[in-house]
């Protein structure tokens, strides 16, 4: 069985990612207590897709984040670059267009979305800043950003418990679960290892988005941030500001 390390290897990533596949969506369900079903409906809501947008949903894995999309008559493309989550996710939803594409290399012609989203995603891409501008390029002038990941609890006591729960409680539970335990590890230690909310709001600043904002989750267990590319309609506002929301 494959586990990737920090050092994201596109190829080991997706590797690990075919090898978990089938039991992907229960051992996370598992993993989080049931709250990746919060923060996913906290996605779809931070996306605000209206019908006659298109979606990009990259990281998309078994699908599960793209269905409230298209069961809402909103044009969604589910992509990722683990064949084996595609191929689940394909047999499970076959009317959804199921995509291979490498975040950091996507497939798609210039502003050829209204919404780019990424659920626990970010994380294991080799280079943020140039996915990050992928999707700045596959987006409309006037589009939106959504991505969902893993952050730092605010709470320094909280922060505590939850680092312990990652590296002494999550490994065993994953042994139960997953089809790869030890990708479970790479988990918790990429999570450790991720940058805080401000510093990923800086980032998606840098990359050429405007208006970032973040909104904590779950304490900041998760933190969903969101920004616009320059070019569309005037707002008033402060452009190319990095907040809280």
């Amino acid at each position: 069985m494959t586990r990737a390390s920090l050092d994201k290897d596109p190829r080991d990533v997706a590797a690990m990612f075919d090898d978990v596949a089938t039991k992907y969506d229960l051992t996370n369900d598992v993993l989080s207590m049931g709250q990746d079903r919060l923060w996913r409906r906290a996605v779809v809501k931070a996306v605000a897709a209206q019908p006659g947008e298109r979606v990009l949903d990259i990281a998309a894995g078994t699908g599960t984040s793209s269905e409230p999309f298209a069961d809402a008559g909103v044009e969604v493309v589910p992509a990722d670059f683990s064949l084996g989550m595609l191929a689940v996710g394909n047999r499970r939803r076959p009317d959804l267009g199921f995509t291979a594409a490498d975040a950091m290399r996507l497939p798609f012609a210039d502003e050829s979305f209204d919404v780019v989203t990424m659920s626990f995603g970010l994380r294991n891409v080799a280079d943020t800043a140039v996915a990050l501008r992928e999707f700045l390029r596959v987006t409309r002038p006037g589009g939106r950003l959504v991505v969902c990941e893993f952050s730092q609890p605010v709470n320094k006591a909280f922060r505590t418990v939850y680092n312990e729960y990652l590296m002494r409680s999550l490994p065993p539970i994953a042994r139960k679960v997953s089809s790869n335990p030890e990708s479970y590890v790479y988990l918790a230690e990429s999570i450790q290892a991720w940058p805080d909310q401000r510093a990923l709001a800086q980032t998606i600043l840098g990359a050429g988005w405007s208006d970032v904002a973040w909104r904590n989750l779950t304490g900041g267990i998760v933190a969903l941030h969101r920004a616009v590319k320059p070019g569309g309609p005037v707002l008033v506002g402060d452009a190319g500001a990095v907040r809280t929301a």
